[in-house]
């Protein structure tokens, strides 16, 4: 099983005397309200799963992280330093602390802040280390190429506030989840499982959208190759068009009891909040699954993509492949799998991919996402070679009755076979 990032799975939750403790700090604290994906980063910070972070990124990690994708060779040292790198561990992604100008006056000379969520209850606190200002345009340039606000990334880093707070954080109350409870599984749980089952090389799955056909396919091309496999939906905030947790959680059950062998599985929820950030997403993910304790990680077509308004993709199909030749294959520390795009070929009889089939683009089975929908609202199951009928069942339900969320279909996503 792999090592942590950084050799060692952070602890920053509290518990007993210094949990009880804390909360009676809190009380006289000046608080600080997270943003929903702020207070899933928190969590995960706490319990490990993106080690070796403690807290909010300085200004120094910050611009590292931006600029190099690593964090501060100082704190953070690579496992190559030795050979003449000098470099920090690899990190492809900022995770900050928003704060508005009103917060950051109200700061001024105080040492600890408690962090709330949305709903008023306290979580955390915060050692303020540092505040600095934040570079909006730059955050956004650097981590999702683009300025343009369609992007929902984008978007979120504007409405965030003109300053960042950076620090240790201390988790004396979890974030409060009804839904998914016996799939919430901290980076600490998931090894514990999976040693326990004897399972020495582990490949993760990233998704945000229910599994079709192809997605099916490439687990178990993956699957082939390694004791285990860890289907590790998110469930964290996602754009509005996405498909709901649950609606995903039901497809993702109903496929494992019916066409996989389930102890050779997991099916985990994987708490943070969707970046939308491509390639750089893509390193994330599978650091972030290092920390769970997987050492094999799945990479598909336009992993972790977005569209623009006009249908293009802000990200080349294959770009969150290229990235990881930037860096060794020993200071990532997972395995990526790479897959090209699959999809139902007629002549073949089977699910394939451009790199085993030769026939032509008429023999593929491909499917609009309109012509898809429709047939969800009305009630008729699409043909076998886009989605199992348990899986259509489920989304012709939800379609059915949507409330209190719509269900549209992704057709980039799912219809294509492109990996969410």
């Amino acid at each position: 099983m792999n090592l942590p990032h950084g050799g060692k799975l952070i602890n920053r939750e509290l518990s007993g005397k210094e949990k009880e403790e804390a909360k009676k700090k809190a009380k006289s604290l000046p608080v600080l309200t997270l943003a929903p994906f702020e207070e899933s980063d928190l969590e995960m910070i706490a319990t490990g799963a993106l080690s070796p972070l403690e807290g909010f990124m300085g200004e120094k990690d910050f611009k590292l992280v931006l600029e190099k994708m690593r964090l501060s060779p100082l704190t953070h040292p690579s496992p190559l330093r030795g050979e003449g790198g000098g470099e920090g561990l690899v990190w492809s992604l900022p995770v900050v602390k928003s704060l508005s100008a009103e917060e950051r006056e109200a700061l001024k000379g105080k040492k600890e802040a408690l962090l709330q969520n949305e709903k008023g209850e306290g979580l955390a606190l915060l050692e303020i280390q540092e505040i600095y200002a934040h570079d909006k345009k730059k955050h956004a340039e650097k981590a999702y190429g683009t300025l343009e606000e369609s992007h929902p990334g984008v978007a979120r880093i504007f409405k965030m506030g003109d300053f960042l707070a950076a620090g240790k954080i201390s988790l004396f109350e979890r974030p409060r989840h009804t839904d998914f409870t016996e799939y919430r599984k901290d980076p600490a749980e998931t090894r514990k499982i999976f040693e326990s089952r004897g399972w020495k090389t582990v490949v993760a799955f990233q998704t945000r959208n229910p599994i079709h056909r192809a997605h099916e396919y490439i687990q178990k091309c993956a699957l082939e190759m390694v004791d285990g496999l860890m289907i590790h939906p998110l469930v964290g905030e996602t754009k509005g068009d996405d498909v709901p947790g649950v609606v995903r959680m039901r497809c993702y059950e109903v496929l494992i009891e019916n066409y996989y062998q389930k102890d050779r599985v997991l099916l985990s929820v994987f708490p943070a909040a969707m970046r939308y950030a491509g390639p750089r997403e893509a390193i994330f993910h599978a650091l972030v699954r290092k920390n769970y304790g997987c050492t094999h990680f799945i990479v598909g077509r336009d992993h972790a993509g977005v569209a623009r308004p006009d249908g293009k993709g802000f990200y080349g199909p294959f770009d969150a492949q290229k990235i990881f030749d930037n860096f060794k294959p020993e200071e990532i520390g997972v395995t990526p799998l790479f897959f090209e795009n699959a999809f139902f070929c007629k002549a073949c009889g089977t699910m394939v991919t451009e790199k085993i089939c030769g026939h032509n683009s008429t023999d593929r089975v491909v499917f609009s996402g309109s012509k898809v929908r429709e047939m969800l609202r009305k009630g008729e199951i699409p043909p076998p070679e886009f989605t199992r009928p348990e899986v259509a069942k489920v989304l012709i339900e939800a379609y059915r009755n949507p409330s209190p969320h719509p269900l549209p279909l992704g057709e980039r996503e799912r219809v294509r076979g492109e990996n969410p």
